[in-house]
């Protein structure tokens, strides 16, 4: 069966949807709701084929982006801690038998793994401001790489996103972006006007994706988060001071042959890893 061929039940329009259910956005939940069905079939795309595959989407709402995975004949995991957006799900869960599971709960408070019986999966959401920089830390966080997940499809403001990309010596350049670079592969994939969503936010937006690369040999996930922490924790410092409370940094800075002189965002994602390799035997 090709993707053209996937069912596809005759919906009723995600505005219609919201309407009848007497659903607004949650300014309090970070809500920002897409109606634009072909701009959601595109977001859904951006990971590749997804037939059969596992899906985790954080956020999900009335079931805007969620409508395009289950189109795509993805098996979809959605979590989802706003009450009012359960009869809407419950309906596109009966429209697509044995497609979605909808949890009811906080996402940074559940194990997201496990939700999968360890088998991989991908994760796709229209992520809610509020939580968007926490959920996406965990994801890149803990020693165990390569992770269950096998891409990260989000969307963010675009000044996160921009922060999640940005190379050394950029303004931008920060803790966010070695985090998310030193053993993964981000790019922003697609950038979204304000206008695409009710309520139209005050920023724009991008879509970041997401692939895990190889760990470097001989780092501590933690010690690199430790390192990056007390650098950009006083980034307009010299790394003598910012790293001055960090047993053996300094030394390692020697060992290296970095300048304690220079300043945390000139650093490169590579020197982050070799203190943290250091500090790490």
């Amino acid at each position: 069966m090709s993707d053209s061929d996937l069912p596809r039940p005759d919906l009723p329009p995600l505005r219609e949807v919201i309407n009848a259910h007497g659903l607004f956005a949650s300014k309090a939940l970070g809500q920002n709701f897409l109606f634009d069905e072909q701009l959601l079939s595109r977001i859904a795309a951006i990971p590749g084929r997804l037939k059969d595959q596992n899906v985790l989407e954080v956020g999900p709402g009335p079931g805007g982006l969620t409508r395009a995975l289950l189109r795509a004949g993805a098996k979809v995991t959605a979590i989802e801690m706003d009450k009012r957006c359960m009869a809407p799900l419950s309906e596109l869960a009966e429209a697509f038998p044995g497609q979605l599971t909808v949890i009811e709960g906080d996402a940074l408070k559940i194990d997201h793994a496990n939700l999968f019986d360890g088998e991989p999966y991908a994760i796709l959401a229209n992520l809610p401001y509020n939580v968007g920089t926490a959920l996406f830390t965990g994801w890149l966080s803990g020693e165990a790489w390569p992770p269950r997940w096998t891409s990260l499809t989000l969307m963010f403001q675009q000044e996160v996103a921009e922060r999640i990309v940005a190379s050394s010596g950029s303004d931008a350049f920060g803790r966010l972006a070695v985090l998310s670079q030193w053993r993964a592969a981000p790019k922003i994939a697609m950038k979204v006007h304000r206008s695409a969503f009710t309520p139209p936010p005050k920023v724009m937006s991008a879509i970041i994706h997401v692939k895990p690369g190889d760990m470097p040999e001989g780092v501590s996930a933690r010690m690199l988060e430790r390192v990056t922490e007390a650098a950009f924790g006083q980034r307009r410092k010299m790394l003598r001071q910012s790293l001055k409370g960090l047993p053996g940094a300094l030394e390692a800075l020697e060992t290296l042959g970095i300048d304690p002189a220079r300043r945390a965002e000139t650093l490169s994602v590579a020197e982050f890893v070799s203190i943290a390799k250091i500090l790490s035997a």
